[in-house]
């Protein structure tokens, strides 16, 4: 076997390239976690509380038990006990996931029982015939007037430096607002499931996640198994956003097929999805700002409050971006949670970076009308030397390149500044602008490459696909390193017996994914260089990332961006439209533009979503959600998409090893906040409470004040 050179082979990475496994999902060939066969398999249905807070007094099984198809009730009083005090790859988990060991009850849809049946329509009838009694508690999850046992975790220390008051009252101009976001869910296509069978004395589950590595981990764990007798695959998923990781329906799984020695699947029904699994917590965040004539900040507070169950410490750290965003003499941020009657929030697209932005973004365009510049011109004056809390120095940061490029391209030069002024008809029309930051981190990763006898090349790394593009984006920079052609390489990823690899989340995944299989393409080079031949059964180099990383000189690093868009305001009905909007971004060496572009647009379409649609709202009596699936709970649609455009400049950081940064969340940042300072343009009024309902907008142009 031979490899081609250089000089022959054109470069992938940086190339528009279609989906690897694109024609596969198109035609039905690619299956996803519910689709699988299984001979013998049964299906089970699990059955929720219809109580917020209390505890199960006793279950009516033996009527269920009764019904045709019914195998067996998993519930507290038989299931197998389980370890509930480990702590995994992320900390300490969520024990929602601890399925039936208990009692108690601590929050609406909280599971209570397991019906397997021999089909799903047969365990989903003896589920809804189950009869749970309960011991009912009073219960809380207001939100709304939440706030006097709130904490700072422990985890999440607040950084200050400078005295505040002293500045705020120094200040020439200052903004003190509070702004809300509501409870939001992540509402992908794809609902969860998972298949659990027991094979040759491991564990085995399909299921459809973020990271087989880390549902592999957290099951042996919690069932105290070794770790390699816990097999998990995941090859196709129809998108996560952050909430396919450990769940109720993976541990329910391998419960009842412990208990029944045959395969049983669980997929959770869209309704189960909005209590079990996750959702960005609603926040409530007071920003502060104080600046001196020439717009020079002063004073920077920063205090978001978010909302955890009773069960597990999650926090919506919304006071991040300005940890990072701009810099003061008195410098303030902290992140504090309260705990209701509640499922456990859990990480969303961009946590922290999506609302957090919307209310520094906006706390910032309200500051420079205070002062009378232009909101881009204020963001360079506010352009910091190093990281406002670390200090330290930013790998790349190109910030006010994208607000030019952005501005040349969005029109802004032409852009009256005075509100309220551009009319069409009876729409009022108007430009707003944000700053986006996303940290570009990276984690140890281990892969392998073969060089196979017929001149191709395997790829095996425990990636995910979470619908982004990542196997295609793997096959362009193995090809790469390897100075071959995509089509002779072959990756396979979404396999835990594949290696220790990163999870796709935090916009670290490909990152971290391409490092190591770099590293294992250099290395597999150097020994084809040897001339030694390519036996039948190939040759396969390894890499481990882990010293690399731990190398990594400490630096800020972060992908960042500059949001416009453009609203049209109905001033009759308070409908708001966005006509278009225009998102420029840093974010290191693009891999593959086709699906770059695809998830920048995405995100700022969510965003888009986000200012506009996207609400759940909790019923204090029942302690639920309203409206608990899709067409209760609000997303953008195509009707509410207007053109949206999404580029970047060229970012070249010679440092770094990868030069890779995510960008499947940093679209969503400054989005609506862009959208909301867009609303006010054109009517004047500020928009500080998410979503921008129509009743919200008539209110505060009727002068009722701009706090809905």
């Amino acid at each position: 076997m031979t490899t081609t050179t250089p000089a022959t082979t054109p470069r992938s990475v940086g190339t528009a390239h279609t989906r690897v496994e694109g024609r596969a999902k198109v035609t039905g060939a690619a299956r996803y976690a519910g689709e699988i066969p299984f001979a013998d398999l049964a299906h089970g249905w699990l059955v929720t509380s219809s109580v917020a807070r209390g505890r199960i007094t006793s279950i009516d099984t033996g009527p269920v038990l009764a019904m045709p198809g019914v195998l067996t009730v998993l519930h507290h009083g038989n299931a197998a006990r389980l370890d509930t005090e480990y702590t995994g790859l992320l900390g300490t988990p969520d024990r929602t996931s601890a399925l039936f060991q208990h009692d108690r009850v601590p929050h609406l849809g909280w599971p209570v029982a397991l019906v397997v049946a021999e089909t799903s329509e047969q365990a989903r009838e003896a589920a809804e015939a189950l009869v749970v009694h309960y011991e009912q508690q009073p219960h809380d999850v207001d939100f709304t007037h939440a706030g006097a046992d709130a904490y700072g975790p422990q985890a999440h220390t607040p950084a200050e430096k400078g005295d505040l008051a002293a500045e705020l009252a120094a200040s020439e101009a200052v903004v003190d607002a509070e702004y809300t976001t509501p409870e939001e869910h992540h509402a992908m296509m794809e609902p969860h499931a998972a298949t659990a069978h027991w094979d040759g004395g491991r564990l085995e589950i399909v299921d459809s996640n973020q990271g087989t590595m880390w549902v592999a981990h957290e099951l042996a764990l919690l069932f105290s198994l070794d770790p390699a007798s816990v097999h998990v695959r995941s090859e196709h998923v129809g998108g996560g956003f952050g909430s396919k990781g450990v769940r109720a329906h993976q541990v329910a799984a391998a419960l009842a097929a412990t208990a029944l020695h045959r395969p049983v699947r669980v997929v959770l029904t869209r309704r189960q999805m909005f209590s079990l699994a996750g959702y960005r917590s609603p926040t409530r965040q007071r920003v502060r700002l104080g600046a001196g004539p020439d717009g020079r900040l002063r004073a920077l507070e920063h205090s978001c409050l978010s909302v955890t169950s009773t069960v597990h410490e999650f926090v919506e750290p919304g006071a991040g971006p300005s940890r990072v965003m701009y810099d003061a003499d008195a410098h303030h941020t902290a992140n504090r949670i309260v705990r209701l009657d509640v499922p456990t929030p859990t990480w969303m697209r961009a946590p922290g970076e999506a609302p957090g932005s919307f209310a520094l973004e906006s706390a910032f365009d309200e500051l420079a009308e205070q002062l009378g510049l232009d909101p881009v011109e204020l963001r360079v004056r506010n352009e910091p030397e190093a990281g406002p809390v670390s200090g330290l120095p930013f790998a790349s940061r190109h910030l006010i390149a994208c607000f030019e490029e952005g501005a040349r391209r969005f029109g802004w030069a032409d852009r009256d500044p005075r509100p309220g002024l551009r009319r069409e008809g009876r729409w009022l029309l108007g430009t707003g602008t944000a700053a986006a930051s996303f940290p570009a981190g990276s984690a140890p990763s281990t892969a392998a490459v073969t060089a196979e006898a017929d001149g191709t090349f395997t790829v095996r790394i425990n990636a995910a696909d979470i619908g982004t593009g990542a196997r295609t984006a793997l096959t362009l920079i193995a090809a790469d390193a390897l100075e071959a052609t995509p089509d002779r390489v072959r990756v396979l990823i979404g396999d835990s017996d594949l290696g220790r690899a990163w999870i796709a989340g935090g916009s670290m995944g490909t990152r971290s994914w391409a490092w190591a299989v770099t590293a294992a393409a250099a290395e597999l080079r150097e020994r084809l260089a040897l001339g030694t031949g390519v036996p039948p059964e190939g040759i396969t180099a390894r890499a481990d990332t882990t010293d690399a990383v731990g190398a990594l000189t400490p630096s800020e690093r972060h992908s960042f961006g500059a949001q416009f868009a453009e609203v049209a305001v109905d001033v009759t009905t308070g409908e708001v439209r966005v006509r278009r909007m225009l998102g420029i971004f840093s974010a290191g060496r693009i891999v593959n533009p086709l699906t770059a572009r695809n998830q920048l647009v995405g995100g700022m379409i969510w965003g888009l979503s986000m200012a506009l649609h996207e609400e759940a709202a909790r019923d204090r009596a029942s302690g639920g959600v309203v409206g608990a699936d899709l067409a209760g709970y609000h997303v953008a649609t195509h009707a509410d998409v207007p053109l949206v455009e999404a580029d970047w400049i060229e970012d070249v950081d010679p440092d770094d090893p990868v030069g890779i940064r995510g960008v499947g969340e940093i679209g969503i940042v400054g989005a609506a906040a862009a959208v909301a300072n867009a609303v006010w343009h054109a009517t004047g009024v500020r928009q500080r409470h998410l979503p921008i309902r129509p009743d919200r907008v008539i209110q505060v142009i009727q002068g009722e004040g701009s706090r809905a």
